[in-house]
């Protein structure tokens, strides 16, 4: 029987679960904080996994922490796991278990490669990989959702929108103005991250994901690989490193 692995990021929007048997990912599931126990004991019920790996970047609740350890071999992904590439990056004990994970799947999938993942949430992350194996930083910008309440709420007329209806590059009222501002320029800005990267270190490869990359895959004119599960390998490539 295949080995069962269960890979948890707890976001700050949602807490996502993904479940892989052997190197394959088999499902992934998406459930907010206070389902968090209840939907756990489900998966380990339906899948037995033998291991499990925790990212989170939020105050979560050490039961889950506790039912993972009672049923599984269990990582907590910290600063001091064990990783599959040198991380020199500057301030260690500020950096996001997401960041070490995305940069995790990179060494996995562009080993001895220059590599940019681009992680589009709450907040947009660029995260690069030098073809030597070490990771240094990258870039952290504000996400859609920060970009529209920020104009609404730090001045005094302009309203606060949903980023969902028409976006065109000339927004022909208020409300289409601010949203080509934050979904055009969000655009503009990966696409000109991407040049700038590939101008200082050459040709690299550049991978999307993040819970709005979906939204975002068609609007780039940079050649880039999107990959919505791209955290989730990351993790397991962790996991597999530290077995």
């Amino acid at each position: 029987m295949l080995p069962v692995s269960l890979c948890l990021d707890l976001g700050n929007t949602n807490y996502k679960a993904a479940v892989f048997q052997s190197d394959r990912l088999v499902d992934s599931f998406y459930f907010k904080e206070h389902e968090a126990i209840s939907k756990l004991k489900e998966l380990i019920h339906m899948f037995a996994p033998q291991k499990s790996i925790l990212a989170s970047v939020v105050n979560h609740d050490e039961g889950i922490v506790q039912l993972l350890k009672e049923h599984t071999k269990f990582l907590k992904l910290d600063l001091q796991t064990k990783l599959p590439f040198l991380n020199a990056y500057g301030s260690p004990e500020t950096l996001g278990p997401d960041r070490l994970a995305l940069v995790a799947g990179l060494s996995r999938q562009f080993a001895d490669e220059n590599s940019l993942v681009i992680s589009i949430g709450t907040c947009i992350t660029y995260n690069f990989l030098a073809k030597n194996g070490a990771f240094r930083g990258g870039a952290i910008s504000p996400g859609v959702e920060i970009r529209l309440r920020g104009m609404s709420e730090y001045t005094a007329r302009l309203p606060l929108i949903s980023r969902e209806g028409h976006v065109s590059l000339l927004g022909y009222d208020t409300e289409t103005s601010l949203r080509s501002g934050a979904i055009n320029g969000i655009a503009s800005e990966i696409d000109g991250m991407i040049e700038r990267f590939e101008q200082q270190y050459g040709r690299i490869n550049a991978v999307l994901t993040g819970g709005d990359a979906p939204y975002f895959e068609n609007r780039l004119k940079s050649k880039i690989f999107a990959d919505k599960n791209f955290l989730f390998k990351g993790l397991y490539a962790i996991l597999e490193h530290n077995k």
